[in-house]
């Protein structure tokens, strides 16, 4: 784990690195919204999961909903380095093929935070009012249209970053080891997108 969250989005706050001891505070809420979602995760949990005390966690954020816009701005920057990474690509096709590549590694990667980050009202009211996330969205979009903007280009956007999704967090696939979902989400994304697979 790196010493420092790379980018972080609070209320009114613009990007910044956060503090070896915040970052250790946002992996182990991220951990524990994944298991027990943001409601029922208390401030006294996320203490006992870093062996300190409540009030060592409250110097470092004054209040739970700060921890979590930290964590879903952490889980954020993650999806804007791959899109950083894909925008430097020299063509379109390439572009859309590593962003691809990175959105399927993010989410087998985070499965078990998926569901969290996809459907606690918490997470889900934070990011429908959050610019930085709209702006991330956009650029990925973008890339994944690339010059189309009509329903023929946004629908399959759509689908394919739902489908990818939906997928790591589905039944069937619970019991799957996360080298063969990754494998098998790429090969289909890839074909999705009419890209070499």
């Amino acid at each position: 784990m790196s010493s420092t969250v790379p980018v972080a989005y609070g209320p009114g706050a613009g990007p910044g690195p956060y503090t070896p001891a915040q970052t250790r505070i946002i992996e182990a809420a991220l951990d524990l919204f994944a298991e027990h979602g943001v409601g029922g995760t208390s401030l006294q949990m996320i203490a006992d999961a870093i062996g300190v005390t409540k009030a060592a966690v409250y110097h470092q954020f004054k209040t739970k909903e700060e921890i979590v816009v930290a964590a879903a701005g952490a889980e954020l920057a993650r999806v804007e380095t791959a899109i950083e990474a894909a925008e430097a690509e020299p063509t379109p096709a390439r572009a859309r093929d590593l962003l691809v590549t990175r959105i399927v590694d993010l989410a087998v990667e985070r499965r078990r935070m998926e569901s969290t980050l996809l459907g606690d009202p918490v997470i889900v009211r934070f990011f429908a009012h959050h610019e930085p996330f709209r702006q991330v969205m956009g650029r990925l979009y973008r890339i994944l249209m690339g010059d189309a903007r009509g329903s023929d280009a946004r629908v399959p956007a759509a689908m394919l970053t739902a489908a990818i999704g939906g997928a790591v967090m589905h039944p069937l696939v619970a019991d799957l080891d996360d080298e063969t979902l990754r494998s098998q989400l790429l090969h289909l994304a890839r074909r999705f997108l009419d890209l070499p697979d």
